[in-house]
């Protein structure tokens, strides 16, 4: 049955200063364990450890910058771009920029703090 959403859920995030999760559609708002959606503001400064996912996740960047760091480059991504990791991709987010960044993220499966897999 077709359901609309009327909210996101406020996720807590990891890294060096707070950035806001809202989770439309996911583990924790909808249940949904086959993928999540959510928007992401992250300050000017946010850094957060890196992580090799158990999810593809898919990025879309509404505003400012977002780098995105590999195991064989930093990638910048401004708003109107976009980027994947592939699951099982060692990839660590941060937003050096002072305007930070607001963006999109599609994870397949959901995100969930289980299959994240952060480093120490």
């Amino acid at each position: 049955m077709p359901e609309k959403i009327e909210r996101p859920t406020r996720i807590q995030a990891a890294g060096n200063i707070p950035k806001i999760i809202d989770e439309f559609v996911g583990a924790v708002n909808t249940g949904t364990a086959a993928v999540s959606i959510a928007r992401m503001k992250s300050p000017g400064g946010w850094e957060e450890p890196g992580q090799r996912p158990a999810f593809d996740e898919y990025t879309v960047v509404l505003k400012g910058t977002l780098r995105v760091e590999t195991e064989t480059a930093i990638h910048e991504v401004h708003a109107d771009q976009g980027f994947i990791a592939r699951a099982g991709e060692w990839v660590r987010y941060s937003s050096p920029g002072q305007d930070g960044a607001e963006y999109m993220a599609v994870c397949l499966p959901a995100f969930s703090p289980n299959n994240v897999h952060r480093d120490a």
